[in-house]
């Protein structure tokens, strides 16, 4: 074990990866506070440069800049009133009424300290936890890796949408693409078409690069709102106060991290809804529940732990199971099968060394968070100047090549290009596009734990049920399927009696 720690130790602090990581973070930063542009698109921006890196250095990439991101997303959300990312609008209004008041710094420091804090929470409990699963995932055959992809699937629905039935529409959509191609079990051509292009499949990292780059390109296009001005000038010292915050507020601090990291580690939920489920419940325990929407600092400490928290929670399925926990960890379960650091629990006894490895990555990333963020709110005013109209064209250049470079294929480019529009058209509609991301990279999986345990059970269904293990999941897959119509008889009001 301690051999695999030291040589952990030797792969991160290496001038190379220490290079990236630092290139990375100042990448994220900037990509977060640009309003408009998420950390899941830092993150597909980043999947072209990562294919000419060796392993550590390109999961080093992933974990700063999508960190940084994530709290980068609140400086246009307090200075402008627009969230840089999703997981920042959950307080984007008492971060800007804080602004208006002249405690820009009070609410900025405290979305970078406890941002830090809450990162660095989640990332003890990866450590903890992802190993002691992995242990446990060894005992899991086809018929346990079949129900809990389904779960997997299902929670997507129901927590990334409020509107269910529309989660169920783009789920079905990432499975039929997930379907085309040669990659099945009978390695029958579906869908192709007659196209030799199309036997491989629809590329994973052209796809995602088109959802999540493209489609906020083709947004910016057509918004014709307004640009926001700047309330403030210039910010002073941010950690002035921090200190008195984290004592005056410990539960609110702890509660955060704990939710972020549980909501994170639940297969499509992601950060953003860990910031609203945090914010929420900061208001709903408060002992001043009626300073909330006016500028009070702490719904801000509470769900700038969650956001971050909720970063490392996504990995631990992700390593584990292979099941992303969120949109990034989706793109980043790509990245690993590049890299030959195929997700799964036995990445935790042939590669230790790069378990590690990963861990580490999250603690200095968190750590560095600190003073880089510091320089990036130094330098806010700037960031948020940057023309939109420059902007996107060089984001949509650097897509376009860096998809063609993956494989030298215009093909590549071309499902690039209808994935953005499709994306596009998909959340103008309100349509969540995560089920579909999640579809994409569960459905191969779903369906070979399918027909191997059919294979296994020569064709009989009862065999699903007939492990402890799996049918503990099919209970629960089975409840979380039924419980929204036992809801709604439940609550359904009784009809009027006759006169």
């Amino acid at each position: 074990m301690w051999n695999a720690v030291l040589q952990a130790f030797a792969m991160v602090f290496e001038p190379y990866t220490i290079f990236v990581m630092i290139g990375a973070s100042l990448f994220g930063l900037f990509v977060g506070a640009v309003p408009g542009l998420t950390a899941t698109m830092a993150t597909a921006l980043l999947v072209p440069v990562t294919f000419f890196m060796p392993p550590i250095p390109a999961i080093a990439a992933m974990v700063t800049a999508t960190a940084m991101a994530i709290f980068s997303g609140d400086i246009p959300g307090c200075l402008l009133r627009i969230p840089g990312t999703p997981a920042s609008a959950a307080y984007t209004d008492e971060a800007y009424a804080m602004t208006r008041k002249g405690d820009a710094e009070l609410a900025l420091g405290a979305g970078l300290v406890f941002s830090a804090v809450g990162g660095l929470f989640g990332t003890v409990v990866l450590i903890v936890a992802a190993p002691a699963l992995a242990e446990f995932a060894l005992n899991f055959s086809s018929f346990e890796y079949f129900w809990l992809v389904l779960l997997g699937l299902t929670c997507a629905v129901f927590i990334t949408s409020d509107q269910p039935l529309k989660g169920i529409v783009t789920l079905f959509l990432g499975l039929l693409v997930a379907c085309v191609g040669l990659g099945n079990p009978a390695g029958y051509p579906r869908f192709t078409f007659g196209n030799a292009e199309m036997t491989g499949g629809i590329g994973m990292i052209p796809m995602m690069v088109g959802m999540f780059a493209v489609s906020e390109v083709l947004r910016y296009m057509v918004d014709t709102t307004p640009k926001a001005e700047l309330v403030v000038e210039r910010v002073g010292n941010v950690m002035r106060g921090q200190w008195e915050l984290a004592k005056k507020y410990p539960v609110q601090i702890l509660r955060g991290s704990a939710l972020g990291t549980a909501v994170g580690a639940l297969p499509g939920a992601g950060a953003d809804i860990a910031a609203w489920m945090s914010y929420a419940m900061s208001k709903k325990f408060s002992k001043e529940p009626e300073k909330f929407g006016t500028g009070h600092v702490e719904g801000i400490v509470e769900s700038g732990s969650a956001n971050n928290s909720a970063l490392a929670g996504a990995w631990i399925p992700a390593l584990v199971f292979g099941i992303p926990g969120d949109s990034i960890t989706a793109i980043v379960i790509g990245v690993l099968y590049m890299k030959n650091m195929n997700p799964g629990p036995t990445l935790f006894t042939t590669n230790p060394q790069n378990i590690y490895a990963v861990f580490l990555l999250f603690i200095v990333a968190n750590i560095i968070m600190v003073p880089l963020g510091i320089l990036c709110i130094k330098v806010a005013k700037r960031i948020l100047q940057v023309p939109r109209e420059i902007l996107m064209p060089v984001i949509l250049l650097f897509c376009i090549v860096g998809t063609f470079a993956i494989n030298n294929t215009v093909f590549d480019v071309a499902i690039m290009l209808v994935a953005g529009i499709v994306a596009y058209v998909l959340e103008a509609n309100r349509f969540p596009i995560a089920p579909a991301i999640l579809g994409v990279v569960l459905g191969g999986m779903l369906e070979e734990n399918f027909i191997t345990s059919m294979i296994k059970s020569n064709g009989s269904l009862t065999a699903f049920f007939s492990r402890p293990i799996a049918l503990v999941l099919a209970v629960i897959t089975i409840v979380v399927w039924l419980a929204p119509v036992v809801m709604r008889f439940v609550r359904k009001p009784p009809a009027p009696a006759a006169a």
